[in-house]
């Protein structure tokens, strides 16, 4: 696995053409599919899920995503989203060769997000996350074949679960849909069974106490997670995953405008945790995908653009270190 630099997904604006020309330009190692949650219902993290789901239709609520009989407005708004977004996928990466990125949101974090038709959060019923877990799972596979078929370039498919709500989901920490209670937590192995059933996936979560033993009992493929986020107790089960073969991505640049440092002092942040974790420093570029933090939606288009070179620049200078 050796990538380099990627990104999270998410972009500000609501130019799809502009997003995917600065993706493509800035990130030639792993080039991705990006969301532009600004423009609205069905753009954003969930919403854009739930128009790959298979025979679940939605509909947007006071309360938010729900459960719907048919599928209704807000569906049909999310579908043409990523409509638009395949068709200057196709338009953009013509002539590509190489890996892509999909990103698309876990089934657990989907789970808390999504109310049932007359009821609580999905997550509150066992039966119904099952079913919603199988949809995406088609939804998924019948995604990545659309993509193949408009971009015939694509080498491979790198599948990104987007899942910043599983820490809580695990914790027992999800409100109830009234916001008076919390639903009970979600036992490990359950949550292991169901990311076993999407092929090979990069799970990302930038929230505080990444679950990496878990994620690494699942099998999934990579980590991603926020540099800044870590502390020294984090060390031991993020060296057992290497160890097993599991890669990271790791986020080394915020996500919001700020100054951008240098490539040396970026570099530093991802060979500072190698060394301390013990491995071979030529291993480093192997393993590790350096990403920003999390989603670059709250920023400027020119610090996401400046943002994305200078992680290439501090891959292409590992690759040479």
């Amino acid at each position: 696995m050796s990538f380099g630099a990627s990104g999270v997904g998410s972009h500000p604006g609501e130019d799809h053409f502009e997003a995917l020309r600065v993706v493509f330009g800035e990130l030639p190692d792993l080039p991705y599919l990006p969301e532009l949650p600004a423009r609205g219902v069905g753009a954003d993290l969930v919403g854009r899920t739930a128009a790959l789901l298979v025979e679940l239709p939605v509909e947007v609520q006071p309360s938010g995503w729900r459960l719907a009989s048919r599928p209704g407005r807000d569906h049909r708004r999310a579908v043409d989203h990523l409509a638009r977004d395949l068709d200057g996928l196709e338009e953009v990466a013509d002539g590509y060769e190489g890996p892509l990125k999909l990103q698309v949101c876990g089934p657990w974090t989907l789970a808390a997000a999504i109310e049932l038709r007359h009821g609580d959060k999905m997550l509150s019923d066992q039966g119904a996350v099952r079913d919603l877990t199988a949809s995406l799972v088609q939804g998924v596979t019948d995604h990545v074949e659309s993509v193949r078929r408009r971009v015939p370039g694509v080498t491979e498919i790198v599948l990104q679960l987007d899942e910043p709500g599983l820490p809580g989901v695990l914790a027992g920490t999800v409100p109830t849909a009234s916001g008076f209670g919390r639903l009970a937590p979600v036992e490990e192995w359950r949550a292991e069974e169901a990311l076993r059933l999407f092929p090979d996936p990069v799970v990302h979560c930038c929230a505080p106490r990444v679950p990496i033993a878990m994620l690494r009992r699942a099998g999934v493929r990579a980590v991603s997670l926020d540099a800044s986020m870590l502390s020294r107790r984090d060390e031991e089960p993020i060296g057992e995953a290497i160890e097993a073969g599991v890669n990271f991505f790791l986020g080394v640049l915020p996500g919001l405008d700020s100054s951008l440092p240098d490539v040396k002092v970026i570099a530093k942040t991802a060979t500072d945790l190698w060394q301390r974790l013990g491995f071979a420093a030529e291993d480093l570029q192997n393993r590790v995908v350096l990403t920003p933090t999390c989603g670059l939606a709250g920023a400027s288009p020119a610090y996401a653009k400046a943002a994305l070179g200078r992680l290439r620049e501090t891959a292409k200078a590992l690759r040479g270190d």
